[in-house]
């Protein structure tokens, strides 16, 4: 009687563990499996999208975006390049959410030791799987004046697709103010954010070199930056750690939809110290009809300006708070309702909030020990959040109600936490790397794990 009583007590216990088993699914150990913390799952969820960058030269000099199979660990090479430590360079890929299509970045051809891959000298490349090793410039480049409406100047990257599929968007440097930058010592090179539409083609002068590119989509900025932020204004100098605002984007109180992206925009105290807040931009649908701050090409001395219709504004005042400044990068709902992030709680450590991209309203989710440690990812319907923390990766409770920052961990602690985590479009599915030692021991290597998510 005991010994069955204590085998119905084992039986108990273990259906309360809720840590999945890992389950590697690349086993080369000859090359990176690089997620980069994008969106890698395809629209069936039966495949994942990464990068093979090598340890030393990344980006630069990767030459393959690979898919591999969730289930059988086949892999297909979707584009590859002869690339160099100086370039060209592929990267970064993600899936589109409605089509077997991959967006990822690209250097320019024309790279070389003299003139290398750099922040303001890529683009971005679409290619279709079904098609591979044909790609699509997504966003034109003209850096020749004058310069071309729905082109940009620089090199866009963190490509990211609307929700519907229908919009592209990107962080973005740009090679004339780097060039004004050098000139004058004034600290031009600034990163901000911009999307692209498929209104195109846009046609450029092919001037001798290869600097410029002709690109299938429109492309504008959307986030004005400057090199001197306004102590206590809500200037900006730098903008990044962005998303889609929901599938569709917000909901109004008019009961209208407005698609739009939340970022992190750094603007400086009243004491002139750099803070990174919470920033929406609600953008326009028709995004080729110049604002009220300039050209959407730019000029020389100026970046491209926002289309007509682009709203700016400011979520989070944490700047002259104890624990200023808001942190990674954004993750929101897809009923546009929330944007999660993480910020210093009252005892100074990193805990998810929730923000309202209406109204700024946030809320505390999570109340752990010690740091979260990574990003959120939400499920499709909203009741859950993912996210690390103590090297394990975390399934919290975010439905209205009692349960509501209780939390789950999926896997067990280990010595180095996961990275690059994603979730299935079903929600079943979590990707993540872990590093490993490379088949001749000399380099650290991403390897793709997935856990079910019960």
């Amino acid at each position: 009687m005991f010994r069955y009583l204590l085998f119905i007590m084992i039986l108990f216990l273990a259906g309360c563990n809720n840590k999945s088993g890992e389950i590697q699914i690349s086993n080369d150990y000859t090359k990176n499996f690089d997620l980069d913390g994008r969106h890698n799952f395809s629209p069936d969820d039966q495949w994942l999208v990464y990068d093979t960058r090598p340890t030393e030269g990344g980006i630069a000099a990767c030459k393959t975006i690979e898919r591999i199979n969730i289930e059988t660990g086949e892999v297909k090479v979707i584009y590859s390049i002869d690339s160099h430590i100086y370039g060209p360079g592929v990267g970064a890929a993600s899936f589109s959410p409605v089509e077997n299509k991959v967006i990822f970045i690209h250097g320019l051809l024309n790279s070389s030791a003299a003139r290398p891959y750099e922040h303001w000298r890529r683009t971005g490349v679409i290619v279709d799987v079904d098609n591979p090793n044909v790609p699509i410039f997504m966003d034109a480049r003209d850096v020749t004046p004058p310069f071309t409406p729905g082109a940009l100047r620089g090199g866009t990257h963190d490509h990211e697709w609307s929700g519907d599929g229908a919009w592209i968007a990107f962080t973005y440097n740009d090679e004339i103010m780097k060039a004004l930058q050098d000139k004058t010592g004034e600290p031009w090179n600034l990163r901000t954010i911009g999307v692209s539409k498929p209104i195109g083609p846009v046609k450029v002068d092919h001037q001798p070199g290869g600097e410029n590119v002709d690109g299938l989509w429109y492309s504008v900025l959307v986030v004005r930056v400057v090199p001197h932020p306004k102590p206590g204004s809500d200037e900006v100098s730098h903008a990044a750690g962005d998303s889609w605002i929901g599938t569709h984007g917000y909901q109004t109180p008019d009961k209208k939809w407005q698609r739009a992206r939340a970022f992190l925009g750094t603007v400086q105290n009243s004491k002139g110290k750099s803070v990174d807040e919470i920033f929406v931009v609600d953008i326009p649908e028709k995004i080729d009809q110049p604002g009220k701050y300039g050209p959407l090409e730019g000029t020389t001395t100026s970046f491209p300006m926002p289309p007509k219709g682009t709203v700016q504004r400011r979520l989070t005042f944490t700047a002259e708070t104890k624990y200023p400044g808001c942190l990674g990068t954004l993750r929101c709902s897809e009923d546009g309702k929330y944007i999660a992030y993480r910020q210093k709680d009252k005892n100074g450590i990193i805990q998810v909030f929730f923000i309202s991209p209406l109204d700024g309203d946030s809320v505390q989710v999570t109340h752990h020990a010690s740091n979260v440690q990574s990003d959120v990812r939400w499920s499709p319907d909203g009741k859950f959040i993912y996210y690390v923390w103590e090297n394990s990766i975390i399934k919290c409770n975010v439905s209205h109600g009692n349960e509501f920052g209780q939390f789950t961990k999926l896997t067990e602690r280990s010595l180095k936490p996961p990275v690059n985590v994603v979730l299935s479009h079903d929600g079943k599915t979590i990707a993540f790397n872990r590093e490993a030692k490379s088949k001749d021991g000399k380099e650290v290597i991403k390897q793709i794990y997935k856990i079910s998510v019960n």
